[in-house]
């Protein structure tokens, strides 16, 4: 299972996806790509078998991924803070992976109904999704 994990700023979702992944399904091939340097080499020490930045790399790992896994950001444009550049966002809705989106309210992107949710147990969430 080819895996892409997209997080942004300092990548601390990333790097506890990844840590949880690695944990839990072993023959998982897991490529991080950040939006950013930081993001980047968090998600790289967290594990991960490959890691890139910036859009060209979310564009071309896009197309190559099983799934794509990342905070619900990924797939709108303009956010986490501009991070997520319009063609970012298009080549992540428009892949053929299967998205699995951790709903984070952040930027004034708000997720109804996901507020108080807490991190640790959206990743183990994400985690049971991948054995399904």
């Amino acid at each position: 299972m080819n895996i892409l994990i997209i997080d942004a700023q300092g990548g601390g979702i990333g790097r506890q996806l990844i840590a949880a992944i690695r944990e839990n399904i072993q023959d998982a091939v897991i490529t991080a790509v950040g939006t950013n340097t930081t993001a980047t080499a968090a998600m790289l020490k967290a594990g991960a078998d490959h890691a890139a930045t910036g859009e060209n790399a979310v564009v071309v790992n896009s197309r190559k991924a099983d799934v794509i896994i990342g905070p619900i950001g990924i797939v709108i444009a303009d956010a986490m803070l501009g991070e997520i550049t319009p063609r970012m966002a298009n080549a992540v809705a428009q892949s053929d992976a299967r998205r699995l989106l951790i709903p984070v309210s952040h930027c004034d992107n708000i997720v109804v109904g996901a507020g108080g949710l807490n991190i640790g147990k959206l990743i183990q969430a994400v985690v049971a999704e991948l054995q399904k």
